[in-house]
């Protein structure tokens, strides 16, 4: 019996052995020990070979991690933005240039000493001013124009093609700019002035919409917020290294050397978009939905999404929304209030502290590296660590989507839970039928992220003001700079505004809605301009300008108050839709579904 139970292990042994191991018939000890390191040892090999295969596969998995679709959207925002930031200070410098040149061509030639003093003429310097403040009203009116023309885009032939045109149509308008340096003058002025006509089609804001609308579809909404701050930090890496390097480009190869690394950058950033990101359908965005609103009017949709909405209670009856609405006042409102920080730090240093332009460059460089930072690595923790501690005081927001069909008894399956991929984690059928091959379990959309945002965009917004009116207490050189690497840790209100924006409307409307917000958000950087401009000024001359600071703090404070009156709508409330004329259609789209049990009352 003995011989039998060890035969398995003595199969390579030879009969030699085997007889030389056996007295008298009987088997010896050393033949069962020389089985059992033959057996110890195949184990030995089988686990090594695991182990290596273990490492292969991690090592597969971290390289998948790093080129994930999400860091792909993210290194695209950082090579586009760069694109586009390589000839913002150059600009302003050759404008000066060929006003120069233009003013000489009226005028008789210098004849100073200093050749350096050639273009130091007042007449000079205020047309510079102006001709530069056509340029930018030029930029703004039409990138407003490109942002309702990308968003229609987007609808009709889908993301990646709209970026792809973002990209190669600027890099067109780089070439004209190119041409306008070497022509010089005024002729040269014209010719840059014409160009941002350019910019309707491919501009600085069609771009960061059709971004922020691909990584709204392809991320999952649990890492939707933290992956819109991290876009605006990438936006505001790839925005810092392009006013370095382009300055000193220009600096050292000439004045034209910036526009031509641009336009090369805006060639490798189109391929880059074609070969790396994600095609989405257009029919899978809107839901397989039809467009309603046809013709001229489509490049309008985006601005029906902040009116008052309909929307049908659990309880079946129909209630005016309002939470989109002042989602956007709010928003609006912050920006009027934050937005003009920078430049507001910029006039106080100046006027007050005397800071060079050498000063002003270090001071915006390291606000523009310190905002990166925060939004690329503090901002997802504290989105994501703040949803647990949300939760924990508020357990009753806590929900999961249970599958199609499934009982309320049911248990959902967790996230984390992977298909069977070995046959012993398979159970054994219960019948003679055969079972089908594992399934993946549909991925469980958590809803902890929705409430805990809204929250977070009342308080970055008083963060960031309380920090703004800090810098009025300032009274040495180095706490302008201290407050430049404070003050972006009061970003974020950006990024959380699009993640709620994106949870409050439906995800048929979640590229109209990301379209009203940038905007909104463009037009707050507009009025923010003139606004705090005129209050600097009439400060400035009762010799109180650090009085700016508080009003930018109230500000921020009332735009936190209006966010008050943004909330989410109850829980299996139903959006009526519009077929256009102001009337509900007859579907409904469900929004928040699963959410945690509100009042039904009006919202």
């Amino acid at each position: 019996m003995a011989a039998d139970e060890t035969t398995p292990l003595l199969t390579e042994a030879s009969p030699s052995s085997d007889a030389a191991r056996t007295v008298n018939g009987a088997a010896t000890a050393d033949g069962v020990a020389y089985g059992s390191e033959n057996a110890v040892s195949r184990v030995d090999n089988g686990q090594d070979h695991d182990r290596h295969k273990q490492k292969g596969v991690t090592l597969v998995s971290r390289l998948l991690q790093v080129v994930s679709v999400e860091n792909r959207i993210l290194f695209a925002g950082f090579l586009i933005t760069l694109s586009f930031s390589f000839t913002q200070v150059p600009i302003f410098y050759v404008f000066y240039v060929m006003e120069c040149q233009d003013y000489y061509s009226h005028h008789p030639p210098y004849s100073g000493a200093d050749p350096s003093l050639r273009c130091v003429v007042p007449e000079i310097t205020a047309s510079t001013a102006l001709d530069f403040a056509v340029l930018g009203v030029t930029t703004v009116f039409c990138g407003t124009i490109n942002l309702f023309v990308a968003g229609w885009m987007v609808k009709k032939v889908g993301p990646r093609l709209t970026l792809m045109l973002q990209t190669f149509i600027p890099a067109i308008r780089v070439v004209t700019q190119i041409i306008a340096v070497l022509a010089g003058g005024r002729d040269g002025i014209n010719i840059f002035q014409y160009t941002q006509l350019i910019t309707i089609i491919g501009g600085p804001l069609g771009y960061i919409l059709v971004i922020n609308i691909m990584a709204g579809e392809v991320v999952a909404p649990v890492r939707r917020t933290a992956v819109f701050g991290m876009l605006q930090g990438c936006f505001m890496l790839g925005q810092a290294t392009g006013y370095l390097s382009g300055g000193q480009m220009g600096d050292l190869w000439g004045i034209r050397r910036p526009f031509e690394v641009a336009c090369v950058f805006f060639l490798i950033a189109t391929v880059y978009v074609q070969f790396m990101l994600p095609y989405i359908s257009p029919d899978d965005m809107a839901d397989g939905k039809k467009p309603e609103v046809k013709g001229i009017a489509g490049f309008f949709t985006p601005l029906r999404v902040v009116l008052p909405q309909k929307i049908v209670l659990k309880s079946g009856l129909v209630k005016k929304y309002y939470g989109v609405m002042f989602l956007c006042l709010g928003v609006f409102l912050g920006i009027l209030a934050t937005d003009y920080a920078p430049f507001l730090i910029q006039l106080y240093a100046t006027t007050v502290f005397q800071f060079q332009q050498s000063d002003n460059g270090y001071l915006m460089s390291g606000f523009a590296f310190m905002r990166s930072l925060f939004l690329i690595i503090m901002f997802p923790r504290i989105i994501g660590r703040g949803r647990k501690w949300y939760l924990r005081r508020h357990p009753e927001h806590a929900s999961v989507t249970k599958a199609p069909g499934t009982s309320s008894n049911d248990q959902a399956a967790p996230p984390d839970e992977f298909p069977a991929t070995h046959p012993e984690q398979i159970d054994a059928p219960m019948g003679t039928q055969p079972d089908g091959e594992p399934m993946q379990p549909k991925p469980v959309e958590e809803d902890e992220d929705t409430t805990f945002d809204l929250f977070f965009l009342r308080w970055s917004l008083i963060v960031d003001g309380v920090l703004t009116m800090c810098t009025a207490f300032a009274t040495q050189k180095w706490h302008i700079f201290l407050a430049a690497f404070a003050l972006p840790l009061g970003s974020g209100s950006a990024p959380a505004a699009k993640g709620v924006i994106t949870a409050l409307c439906s995800s048929s409307q979640r590229a109209d809605a990301l379209s009203a917000l940038t905007l909104i958000e463009n037009i707050g950087r507009l009025a923010t301009m003139g606004f705090f401009g005129l209050v600097f000024s009439s400060l400035a001359e009762i010799g109180k300008p650090y009085l700016t600071f508080y009003c930018n703090a109230a500000i921020a404070v009332i735009a936190a108050g209006v966010l008050l009156f943004s909330r989410f709508p109850p829980e299996g409330s139903r959006l009526l839709e519009d077929d256009g004329n102001g009337t509900g259609g007859p579907e409904t789209t469900p929004i928040l579904e699963n959410r945690a049990s509100r009042d039904e009352e009006p919202v």
